[in-house]
């Protein structure tokens, strides 16, 4: 079901507000180009989102290091560098496709992926989410199932997944 805002036209399902996660990925920039068709076809605003994701808190046992926890420092930096590469993977997408004429706002979060997804969309109340079948860590989806899986079992809104 078309989510809270959504308009008919002609048989057609206009949208309002559309979020789109991004996430570097070749499939995250074809979801984007589809989501820049539909809101051009309904005026709608896209939200760009970027959920740059923690790793576990101690990081030595996964990098052969000590299993010291991470200090406050540490945490610090690793907060920074994840933002400056969420930073670049919503440059890179949003760059690869024309969004001329379409209202846009970037946003970046920390958190899990798709809890980050579905609190964006939640919170803001969009009509859809357009979102690429797979990300940069496809092996993780195999392993523990992926994003989109979670988020369109999950959201209230609709949910259109991009190959």
């Amino acid at each position: 079901m078309p989510g809270p805002s959504h308009r008919i036209l002609q048989g057609v399902i206009m949208y309002t507000s559309i979020l789109v996660p991004v996430d570097g990925s070749e499939h995250s920039a074809k979801a984007l180009g589809v989501a820049a068709q539909l809101a051009r076809a309904s005026s709608a605003s896209l939200v760009l989102l970027t959920v740059a994701e923690y790793p576990p808190g101690n990081m030595g046992l996964f990098t052969g290091g000590t299993p010291e926890p991470f200090t406050a420092e540490d945490w610090g930096k690793l907060a920074d560098s994840l933002k400056q590469d969420a930073e670049a993977a919503l440059r890179k997408v949003r760059d690869s496709v024309d969004l001329q004429g379409i209202e846009v706002e970037e946003v970046i979060r920390q958190g899990a992926p798709a809890e980050g997804i579905l609190h964006e969309a939640k919170h803001r109340g969009v009509d859809a989410i357009v979102m690429g079948s797979r990300g940069v860590s496809d092996m993780r989806g195999m392993l523990f199932g992926s994003t989109s899986h979670k988020v369109s079992h999950v959201a209230e809104s609709t949910v259109i997944t991009v190959a």
